[in-house]
């Protein structure tokens, strides 16, 4: 079948070079590209061609084969970032009216916790927010957070904190004077988080199609909206790897829209997309 010219495009873009686009995404980072996200695909690509001078989508897709940097702007281009603080704020409650008192009652003083796909850091900065403005003293406590994402742009500017205003106005009352500053000057407009906030993440780079270099066991693992762009084989695979992570009865927290199969024999459902994971599964 021959390659369909969408004649509207800037640059020719054709299904065959979807079809690519789509191939070289999953075959990295194990993301699957919807046939509907074309015009997305073309509107995130075109602007790598025009600041390369490049003429084609040919020539664009040989260039990113031949140079790695190029090939990461790539993967960062087609990424999804859209993130808030305490989103799917039900989560963050039953962190601390529940996993919080487990663990002080169990006399533990240690906590570990992965966000992956951590994007822009509003995830683990609302983390440790809910941490600190919990009712158990976590003074004496030995807390990390590892905040994972494959685009290294948004590590970048997660490491920084530094959010517009509108990012932190839905922030639960007395949290934006508590736990951030205001710019001022050329920084008008923008809050950074305060600095206790950032000592408890360790932001990192991590493909999730590649190897995991860290040992856990973790506590709880946030992994929102992230599964979604997998395939139910990839999303199993996933799924062992998270479980072999956790500690017996730890949790996983995903997304609104995900649901774990019914046939994982990892986690048991507790509602409200929060998983328990199973003893039975070790």
């Amino acid at each position: 079948m021959q390659s369909e010219v969408i004649q509207q495009y800037e640059f020719n873009f054709t299904n065959e070079h979807f079809r690519k686009i789509k191939t070289v995404l999953y075959a990295h980072a194990g993301i699957v590209l919807a046939d509907h996200k074309k015009d997305m695909a073309f509107n995130r690509l075109v602007r790598r061609i025009r600041e390369l001078n490049l003429r084609s989508f040919d020539q664009y897709l040989a260039y990113i084969e031949s140079d790695i940097n190029e090939f990461s702007l790539f993967i960062n281009a087609m990424t999804t970032n859209l993130t808030a603080f305490f989103r799917e704020s039900h989560h963050f409650d039953f962190i601390g009216n529940t996993i919080l008192p487990q663990l002080a009652l169990s006399g533990k003083r240690r906590l570990r916790i992965w966000s992956a796909g951590c994007s822009l850091g509003e995830e683990p900065y609302s983390l440790v927010m809910q941490l600190l403005n919990s009712n158990i003293d976590l003074s004496n406590w030995d807390v990390r957070i590892l905040a994972t994402d494959i685009d290294s742009n948004v590590l970048d500017l997660a490491r920084t904190g530094v959010y517009p205003q509108a990012k932190v106005e839905t922030l639960p009352k007395g949290y934006l004077n508590k736990y951030f500053l205001k710019g001022c000057g050329s920084q008008a407009g923008s809050v950074r988080a305060r600095p206790e906030l950032g000592e408890m993440i360790t932001f990192k780079y991590l493909n999730l199609m590649e190897e995991w270099p860290m040992k856990g066991p973790f506590d709880f693992i946030f992994c929102r909206n992230v599964m979604i762009y997998f395939d139910k084989k990839t999303q199993a695979k996933l799924l062992e790897k998270m479980a072999a992570l956790l500690k017996t009865d730890g949790h996983l927290f995903v997304g609104h829209s995900e649901t774990l199969a019914r046939h994982d024999n990892h986690f048991t459902s507790l509602g409200k997309t929060i998983y328990q994971k199973d003893s039975r599964g070790d």
